[in-house]
């Protein structure tokens, strides 16, 4: 049984925009420029690749690699948009990017420690499509929908269909942000929350933004990398618009995810006010060298972003071959410390259910 059912995006931002225009505050932004026809991006989204099959026959895979993409697909489906595809190394099951969402029989394994909700994030979500978890932050599920779908992912299991957000749950969570004054930043997260239409994500910006003590917006988001024409007039609209700080936390695990597109999708964001950071989580066969991790970094800089995290494995079920022992994962680290400026030094850390933080290793 697959643990998260493709969700018809189109069809469901559809739904919930006309649910808004219905409600008593009409979704703002209608004279923004949005058009009937869907953008260029949705289109990639919704052409992504989905069968094992065809992602083996597209990279020239040899037969081998399809039983176990076919196991692990019925676990956590394929998804793999065609622009990131294109960066991958045709013939090579090495690939690191092609490591990343190529399902393999050892996902099947239970290993000891490995559980579906390594974060326990179920016992801090007050409400539905709501997390809090950090003194003075927010975490708001805004898509259930991701553009990519990460082998190593934690929220693989994730309930989203009893965390989909439609605009009661929103209002809801709004709703809760108000009443909190100790609540400085709202984070968007899902899935991908730019998964979901530039209508709906403009007006939830503007109500957040109308909540006084607020003053950070932070969005974590893969699909700028695998499918950089999201970074188009419309998002940049909304995001230019809001009074709030806005930072954009970015999701690349090796220098070979970021191309040109990348690159004109990463300065647009830039003009646009946003502060660009980066987190990348160790994997074993993706990037688990000094030089890769080097690379990595001095690559974000020329992209304009900054490294932030490099996280080791969340213990998920169906992950544990990416895993880097923590010993392992320091001795990287201190061997990229003599690589590397201490401004593209990302900060090695563990997230351990119940800390206040992120904790450092």
């Amino acid at each position: 049984m697959i643990t998260r059912s493709p969700i018809p995006l189109q069809r469901q931002d559809e739904s919930e925009e006309s649910r808004q225009n219905g409600s008593q505050r009409e979704a703002p932004g209608t004279g923004r420029g949005w058009s009937p026809t869907p953008p260029a991006w949705q289109a990639q989204l919704a052409g992504a690749i989905r069968d094992p099959r065809e992602l083996c026959r597209r990279l020239g895979l040899n037969e081998r690699w399809l039983p176990g993409a076919e196991a692990g697909h019925a676990l956590f489906e394929v998804r793999v948009p065609e622009a990131f595809l294109s960066r991958m190394r045709p013939g090579d099951p090495d690939d690191p990017l092609l490591r990343q969402v190529l399902p393999l029989n050892a996902e099947a394994r239970p290993v000891p420690g490995y559980v579906a909700d390594p974060l326990e994030e179920a016992a801090h979500t007050p409400a539905k499509g709501l997390i809090h978890k950090y003194a003075g932050r927010v975490l708001l599920i805004a898509s259930p929908t991701c553009a990519v779908n990460c082998r190593y992912c934690f929220r693989r299991h994730f309930p989203y269909a009893e965390n989909s957000p439609s605009t009661a749950q929103w209002e809801a969570s709004l709703e809760t942000l108000r009443g909190d004054a100790t609540i400085r930043e709202a984070i968007l997260s899902g899935g991908d929350p730019l998964a979901a239409s530039d209508r709906r994500l403009s007006w939830l910006v503007e109500r957040l933004g109308e909540i006084p003590h607020l003053k950070r917006l932070r969005i974590h988001t893969r699909l700028p990398v695998v499918i950089p024409d999201r970074v188009d007039d419309a998002l940049l609209a909304w995001l230019s618009a809001t009074r709030l700080q806005k930072v954009v936390v970015l999701h690349i695990n090796h220098e070979q995810e970021i191309d040109d597109a990348v690159i004109a999708a990463c300065a647009r964001l830039k003009a646009a006010g946003v502060t660009l950071l980066n987190q990348s989580v160790l994997l074993r066969g993706v990037n688990a060298s000094v030089a890769a991790l080097a690379a990595l970094s001095e690559r974000l800089f020329d992209a304009g972003v900054l490294p932030y995290y490099l996280h080791v494995l969340d213990p998920v079920a169906g992950a544990a071959h990416f895993d880097v022992p923590d010993d392992e994962a320091r001795e990287l680290v201190a061997g990229l410390r003599e690589e590397l400026p201490g401004f593209l030094m990302p900060r090695l850390v563990r997230e351990i259910p119940g800390e206040g933080s992120k904790t450092p290793l």
